[in-house]
């Protein structure tokens, strides 16, 4: 085997790197014959080609098996140079159907050469074999042989821009639909580090950027560090990327001029969004990029581009929900002034509990992605009912009689009918119908003795179930007109003695266990 060194242009691959150390610098072609004069005519007559300032790596093998073994260990080969008859009469016909076949290789030109047109009549061979060309040995004198390989190697260059491009497509495609279903800055910009390496293998060494201000002087701006990757995790530790960093003057640089950069050390893309946001995404490339790879990066930031914007509306949508819902909120809070900011710490806790029976396998099949998303805010309004509820029943000092029992139950259904409502003007889970379910069922008891449906168990919608939790733990802990804060340990243990009666198990052993492990500053006693 021979090698003749040169520099060119790296390829795309989809599982490794562009081909190997020689792919990238040589067009390797295989010859296959059983007659070693044949390989050492040919070696001959190409000694000196070159094509596009590559030269070529001439492989041989001397069976149809041996080349097939070849071709399985090195799919990269450019060109073939195929005898007929070798081990067998047909065995250059039978290899060339197996490398489309078996191999799935469509790419690599397939010459098919004879001393004996006879065993493989020519018509009949163009038509039932997938070969590129049909040559006697004869005929292929030393400038046949160039036309014939430089030909042949132009062909597959063209053919391996297709493939490239489409893997790089596909990939994309790949990418991008798995990002646009990230529902939060970080995640997203973490994603988009993770795909540029799954799409150019260059390594995982990356920081995301997004072009903020640290004063009102538009002079002051510095960019806003939103994700890291690889060695560049330290990077998180700072808010802003320092001055100091190798990285930071092509970053600042693509910002200014608003166009990606290409280094040697690092590669800086500039993403730009329709609503007026610049996100600049550096990575340490382990190799100069060829023009098939920046138009792929392209591509992608375009596409990226979009999905910030996605994340950006969603942002915008869900603040809108949720000041509505906090709206709501106030508007009953301003019927009941001693409820303070219980339900704003209920939203807090609602969230916490959630999150931790999903890291404990604990969630139900309903509690998906949306479903996190938006039980906190949703807890919110789990006593809007309150607001339909006479002052001369709600404010009433002390024990309510059975009649007005019955009056202030009638928060639940009030709450739940006003938020189905509202919900049935929202496509799909939203806070509104979380909160529906919340506002009607969070005074079910788990046994069945609650109120207003007497639901047991499962019947009990989850969401109503953390917050019935929830709200008697926060109503315990703090100061309300009619009694004192109790002391964490014994509200623990008023939910422990209540588990599976009037609390699922489940969510007082999430309560217990985010509260012990974690210890959160925000939970503590009134006055303590």
């Amino acid at each position: 085997m021979e090698k003749m060194m040169d520099d060119d242009e790296n390829w795309l691959s989809d599982d490794e790197h562009i081909g190997n150390q020689y792919s990238a610098v040589y067009w390797r072609i295989l010859i296959v014959d059983d007659e070693p004069d044949i390989h050492a005519v040919t070696r001959l007559a190409l000694n000196k080609v070159k094509y596009k300032g590559r030269e070529l790596e001439i492989v041989s093998a001397y069976s149809g098996k041996e080349a097939f073994e070849v071709l399985c260990k090195q799919p990269d080969v450019a060109m073939i140079l195929l005898d007929v008859v070798m081990e067998t009469e047909d065995a250059g016909l039978i290899l060339a159907r197996r490398i489309r076949e078996e191999l799935k290789n469509d790419l690599v030109r397939i010459i098919l050469r004879t001393g004996q047109p006879g065993q493989a009549p020519e018509q009949s061979v163009i038509v039932d074999y997938d070969i590129n060309d049909y040559k006697l040995k004869t005929e292929l004198t030393s400038q046949k042989m160039f036309t014939t390989v430089i030909s042949s190697l132009r062909s597959y260059e063209g053919l391996k821009i297709i493939e490239t491009s489409r893997r790089g497509l596909d990939k994309i495609l790949e990418a991008t639909s798995n990002l646009y279903q990230l529902d939060s800055l970080k995640e997203l910009a973490s994603g988009v580090l993770t795909q540029i390496d799954a799409i150019l293998n260059v390594g995982k060494d990356g920081v995301l950027c997004l072009l903020d201000s640290i004063s009102d002087s538009t002079s002051q701006r510095m960019p806003l560090i939103v994700a890291t990757s690889g060695e560049s995790t330290d990077l998180l530790a700072q808010k802003f990327l320092d001055e100091s960093h190798p990285w930071a003057k092509p970053i600042l640089a693509a910002f200014r001029e608003e166009k990606s950069i290409y280094l040697n050390d690092v590669d800086v893309l500039i993403i730009h969004t329709t609503h007026g946001r610049q996100f600049a995404v550096a990575f340490r490339s382990i190799r100069p990029l060829n023009d098939i790879e920046r138009s792929l990066l392209t591509i992608f930031c375009d596409r990226i581009a979009a999905a910030f914007d996605n994340l950006h509306m969603f942002e915008l949508l869900k603040k809108t929900q949720e000041a509505t819902v906090v709206a709501l909120a106030d508007l009953a809070e301003s019927r009941d002034a001693t409820t303070g900011g219980h339900v704003r710490r209920v939203c807090r806790l609602t969230e916490a509990i959630a999150q931790e029976l999903k890291t404990a396998n604990k969630l139900p099949p309903e509690a998906d992605a949306h479903f996190l998303a938006f039980v906190g805010i949703a807890s919110i309004l789990h006593d809007v009912g309150k607001v339909g509820i006479p002052d001369v029943v709600l404010l009433k000092p002390g024990k309510h009689t059975p009649e007005e029992r019955v009056i202030m139950e009638g928060h639940t259904h009030i709450g739940e009918t006003v938020l189905e409502r509202a919900a049935k003007m929202v496509e799909g889970i939203s806070s509104l119908s979380i909160g529906a379910q919340i506002a009607g069922c969070h005074h079910e008891h788990y046994d069945g003795n609650g109120y207003p449906r007497r639901l047991k168990g499962n019947e009990i919608p989850f969401a109503a179930r953390i917050v019935a939790v929830v709200d008697v733990f926060d109503a315990l802990l703090h100061a309300r007109p009619y009694k004192e804060p109790w002391p964490l340990d014994e509200v623990l243990t008023y939910l422990q003695e209540r588990s599976g009666k009037q609390f699922d198990p489940d969510i007082v052993w999430a309560i217990t266990h985010f509260v012990s492990t974690k210890n959160p500053d925000w939970i503590q006693t009134d006055g303590h």
